[in-house]
């Protein structure tokens, strides 16, 4: 049975949406989805792309949505090796870098296995809006002043949140540069009411109004996450 973005839970689907938005119209691409965890991401590209996913976790593949045709590979940071220079039209990494020991090592295959004018986006997490969450939402004082002391974070399912900045990405491969910086999850989180998410009316109103402010600098600042959008120099 083919599976929609809406069966996800409410704050996953509105979030894919948003970034598949921010993506834009993409076709007839060599594309790589590092970290592609159940492969949504993955399926929805292998519509009109030729897509490779890499995903160390074999729970997540055996669940893996795939409707669409596309190469699978278990693994990690080993697997980019394998490929040769200027593999791939683009590298998508989303919510990933947080987790990984090798994060360097990582983004430095990334612009080795990207073709020249390739396109690399990165989705992670945005320390102020985390602050913000903590304060507002989960009321973790605790918590809040630990991450604006540069201190990691948690997450219950992949354990620690290791923030880094969105400079970092140039820091760590002087080769690749942050060609556009967008805000996700500006609003959505703040509302408290669980029902409402589930209203497809109010769910295409705040993919409306995300996308709006996604490219403004004050909202950008407070987002809970940022999708960097990365070419080589």
């Amino acid at each position: 049975m083919s599976r929609k973005v809406t069966d996800l839970q409410p704050w996953e689907c509105l979030m894919k949406r948003i970034v598949w938005k921010q993506l834009g119209d993409i076709r007839n691409k060599k594309i790589l989805d590092f970290g592609s965890g159940i492969g949504v991401t993955a399926n929805y590209l292998a519509e009109h792309n030729d897509v490779t996913a890499i995903e160390p976790d074999e729970d997540s593949i055996k669940i893996r949505w795939a409707d669409h045709q596309y190469t699978q590979i278990v693994g990690s940071t080993e697997e980019l090796r394998e490929f040769d220079d200027e593999t791939f039209d683009m590298i998508i990494c989303h919510n990933v870098l947080e987790y990984a020991e090798d994060r360097e090592d990582i983004v430095k295959e990334f612009a080795r296995i990207l073709k020249p004018n390739g396109k690399i986006s990165i989705v992670k997490h945005n320390r102020a809006g985390r602050v913000m969450q903590m304060v507002v939402l989960l009321n973790d004082f605790e918590h809040a002043h630990s991450l604006l002391d540069g201190n990691d974070g948690m997450a219950s399912k992949y354990g620690a949140i290791r923030y880094y900045e969105d400079a970092d990405i140039e820091k760590w491969c002087p080769e690749l540069a942050i060609t556009k910086t967008l805000g996700m999850r500006t609003f959505l989180d703040m509302q408290q009411n669980q029902e409402i998410h589930k209203d497809v009316d109010w769910q295409d109103k705040m993919v409306e109004i995300e996308m709006r402010v996604s490219d403004m600098d004050g909202y950008k600042d407070i987002a809970f996450f940022h999708h960097l959008i990365i070419e080589k120099r």
